[in-house]
Order: structure tokens, then C-alpha cells, then sequence
């Protein structure tokens, strides 16, 4: 049997915005490019099926990433995340200044990040969230660890996790069964 922190479940019940990072998050970290210059990136559907619970639940989802691409984008329209933040090396102001125009405190969030760029936000936020091939000092600094890879289910995991904190997880089951 599995044993969770309670006040990791506590602090996970309260979130109210789930933020992730894109690369090695929602994707495995890789980026391919084709002979016409074209980028292309691998997303998790079971991740995506996550995110949707997750906003049918009242839990909002936002994107910041270092990176500008219009794959992004498009998966986020897919998904319905409104809030898409691109191109922000500094993800920690990102973060600030999304909950800000959110009208939520950082405290309230919950961010996902896998390398150094995302250590502030991880820091700052309520609930820090990692992937398991993270970078050593993001994993160290984390609240929580995925036991999957980024771009492999981990946000999927995620979203399990803060739903089942919210003892939402069990009924959303029963509804698919």
C-alpha cells in the first residue's frame, strides 16, 4: 500500500490553476525538424484526457514555456487552454503575472516543470510538480515526483493525483466503468 503525505494532499486539494511547462513535460523533451524547416513535437493523449478532467472539475490549466511554436498552440486550442504563455524565459514572472490577471495567488497554483528555467515557479507555486526524468535540482526541489517520464503520461498523473486529493478521482472512475 501506497502511503501519501497528507499535507502534500492538502496542498494539492486547494489548487486551483494547474500550470504546465511543454517541453519534457508534455512532451518527452525532444524536438524534431524537418527538411523544410518544419518542427514537430509528440504529445501524450492520456495526458490530454487529464487536463480535460481536470477543467471539468473546475481546476483551470495554463501553459508557460521558453519556447515559441505554433504546435503548442494548437494543442492548447485542442485542449482548451485559454491561457498559453510562450516565449517567457523567466517563468516565475510568467507565473505572477498570469495569477495576477487570474485573480489567484501563487499559493493557489500548482506548477510542473522539468528543468532549471522552471525551478522559481516550482519554488513559489503551492504545489510543485515534477516529471521523473526531471533535472536532479528540480527533482530535489519538487513536492511532488511523477513515477513517468515527461511527455509519457506524467501530467495525466498529475491530474490524478490533485483530482483524487479532492476526492473527485474515485466517481470520475465509476463513470467510465
Amino acid at each position: 500500500m501506497v502511503t501519501v503525505d497528507t499535507t502534500l494532499q492538502e496542498r494539492a486539494a486547494r489548487v486551483r490553476l494547474l500550470v504546465l511547462d511543454v517541453d519534457g513535460v508534455l512532451t518527452d523533451g525532444r524536438i524534431y525538424y524537418g527538411n523544410d524547416g518544419e518542427e514537430l513535437k509528440a504529445f501524450n493523449i492520456k495526458d490530454g484526457l487529464g487536463i480535460k478532467l481536470l477543467q471539468r472539475a473546475g481546476i483551470r490549466v495554463a501553459i508557460i514555456t521558453g519556447r515559441q511554436s505554433e504546435i503548442v498552440a494548437r494543442r492548447a486550442r485542442e485542449l482548451g487552454i485559454a491561457n498559453v504563455i510562450q516565449g517567457r524565459e523567466d517563468k516565475l514572472e510568467a507565473l505572477r503575472g498570469l495569477c495576477r490577471q487570474q485573480d489567484l495567488q501563487v499559493e493557489d497554483c500548482a506548477y510542473m516543470g522539468d528543468d532549471l528555467p522552471d525551478l522559481g515557479a516550482i519554488n513559489a507555486c503551492g504545489l510543485g510538480m515534477t516529471v521523473a526524468d526531471a533535472s536532479h535540482t528540480v527533482r530535489q526541489a519538487a513536492d511532488w515526483l511523477s513515477a513517468l517520464d515527461g511527455g509519457a503520461g506524467a501530467v495525466r498523473e498529475a491530474c490524478e493525483f490533485i483530482l483524487a486529493a479532492r476526492g473527485e478521482w474515485t466517481d470520475i472512475e465509476a463513470e467510465f466503468a
